[in-house]
Parts: structure tokens; sequence; C-alpha cells
């Protein structure tokens, strides 16, 4: 039995949490995948006191929105009337929910197994546990590597002559390819943000996320400051969620965003030196990949070209 106020839903007589959860989904032309994720939300919170659902809208063209205020659950909807970036939707969700609630960071295209949030919770509840990230599985139930190492010079010029697949399985990629690291709870340096459940004293210690990122590299630079503040990322296998992927769109544009944060976000943590290496590796990846297709010939351009502000990057490619 479910009980609706405020925007708030409590499941009765299942909370022993004693936490207050506020599950924030970023949406941009995400109608296909955001039905499925709010149809989870429910089964998924089983064990938490009360939560509250905050989609902030992009500026979506596909009725996203709309979707999302005639869901059952009565999420509180946020229309920016822009596309105004993830890191700069997750702040504002974040301006608007309960101020000692953990938040929840969910992709559209996520779906939630049942009684997945509780074990994030239990792990949060550590002391200086920041983030719990939990297992994400694909559609054909293969595990999502989305643990991560901290981006170098050695797992730059490993992806590139190597290739990201065989890095990652070989443990010298940014990706965390092998599966017995998904067996076991542990801490991680940072992992991708498709589900990260960030500690409610981490929104007061840490801040507000990099805007200037736009979209990827910020969950990078978010993980990096949380683990700076002697806060722990944490890998919880207990938590089961399924990512269909898609939900973000891809592309040549995006994929050279992409490259070009990663870039940026190098070169804010280590000198010109050493940030040159990495772009090195960087550019010989995409050039020996770039006979694939449009998106490492898109991502070349983007590594070799000077650096611009992600916002002049969107700005300069619409269109």
């Amino acid at each position: 039995m479910t009980a609706l106020a405020d925007n708030v839903l409590y499941p009765l007589g299942t909370g022993e949490t004693g936490a207050s959860v506020a599950v924030v989904i970023v949406t941009f032309n995400s109608a296909g995948a955001l039905p499925a994720l709010l149809d989870s939300l429910v089964d998924g919170m089983k064990g938490v006191d009360r939560f509250e659902v905050i989609v902030v809208d992009n500026d979506s063209k596909d009725g996203s929105a709309e979707i999302a205020q005639e869901h059952l659950l009565h999420p509180t909807v946020i229309r920016t009337g822009r596309n105004a970036g993830y890191a700069a939707a997750i702040n504002i969700a974040s301006e608007r929910a309960d101020a000692g609630a953990h938040l929840l960071i969910l992709n559209p295209d996520l779906r939630l197994y049942p009684g997945a949030v509780r074990p994030l919770i239990e792990q949060v509840a550590t002391s200086k546990v920041g983030v719990v990230v939990p297992l994400n599985y694909k559609e054909d139930g293969s595990i999502d590597p989305t643990l991560r190492r901290e981006p170098s010079i050695v797992t730059a010029w490993a992806d590139a002559i190597l290739g990201g697949n065989l890095a990652a399985r070989l443990g010298l990629g940014e990706i965390i390819g092998e599966l017995g690291h998904y067996n076991r709870c542990r801490s991680v340096q940072w992992a991708t943000g498709s589900a990260l459940l960030v500690a409610s004293e981490i929104r007061k210690t840490v801040g507000a996320w990099d805007e200037t990122f736009f979209l990827y590299s910020e969950e990078v630079d978010y993980q990096r400051r949380i683990r700076e503040a002697g806060y722990d990322i944490v890998y919880e296998p207990r938590s089961k969620v399924m990512h269909a992927g898609g939900g973000s769109g891809t592309g040549p544009r995006l994929f050279a965003l992409l490259t070009a944060n990663r870039i940026r976000y190098y070169r804010r943590h280590h000198g010109a030196l050493r940030t040159a290496l990495f772009k090195l590796g960087v550019v010989v990846g995409h050039a020996a990949r770039s006979w694939r297709g449009a998106s490492h010939r898109a991502a070349l351009i983007s590594a070799v070209a000077p650096l611009r502000s992600a916002a002049a990057f969107v700005e300069s490619t619409r269109g």
C-alpha cells in the first residue's frame, strides 16, 4: 500500500532505513525509455522510508516532460526551457530536493531491480562513504562494466594501442573489465554516472556539479572531488539495475564532446607536458580507428583542435 502526498511517495510498513531519498532523473528526448524507469521505482525502493522523484527536462521535443507529469508517481517536473546540460540539471534538482535527502541520480534508460536502493543506503550510512554505485546489467543479462580507473597516460595509451576492450580485460585501460571486480563490494576511483547514490552530507561538503563540462566527464570530476574531500566511492553489487542504453543519445557530435571533455578534465589536474602525452594517446587511438566510422573521425578532430568550452562546442555543432 502506498500514499502520495506533496510529490513524495511513502511506502507504508516497509521503511527501515531511516533515510530520505530524492530520485533525480535528467531527460532529453527520453520518451521511449522513461516510463519503464518510473514504473520500476516503487519496487526498487522497497525498504526505503520515503522518497521523492524529480524529473528535470532539458527542453525535450518528444513529450518526455508530459509523460513524467502524467505518471502515477506524480513526480516533480522541472522544465529548464533549454538544453542546460547534465550537470546543470542535477544542480537544479538538488536545489529543489529536501536538504537532508540522499540524491539517487538515474539515467532515464535504467530499470531498478526490486529492492535495489536499500543496499546503497546501507553503504552510504557508513562513515566516509560519499557515493555508492550499483551493479549494472545490460539488456542481454551480461554485466555492464561501469567501474573506472582515474584517467592517466597509461590508460590513454593502453586504450589507444590495445583497444578499449582488450585494455580493459588486461587491467590496463580506464574501463575495469575484469569481471572478478564485479563480484564483491569494494572501493573504486569512479564509476559512470548512470546510477549514483550521493550521500546527503556530500551535497553540503562537495557542493554543486561542475556545469562547464555540459555533458561527459562531469561525474569523473565530481567523484574526484569527493575522494579529495576524504570520502570513498563504493561499489555495491547487492544493488542491481538494468541499463538499456541509448537514453542519452549517441553519434559523432556527442562522441566528439566526450573526447574533448576527457582532455579538458585531464588538463585541469595535470601540467602541460603530461597533458600533451595524454592528448597524444587519445589522438593516436582515434586516428588508428578513423576508418571505422564518423564517430572516431569526429573524435579525432575534436582531440586535435584547440580546446573550447563545452558550451561553445555544443553551440557550434547545433543544427
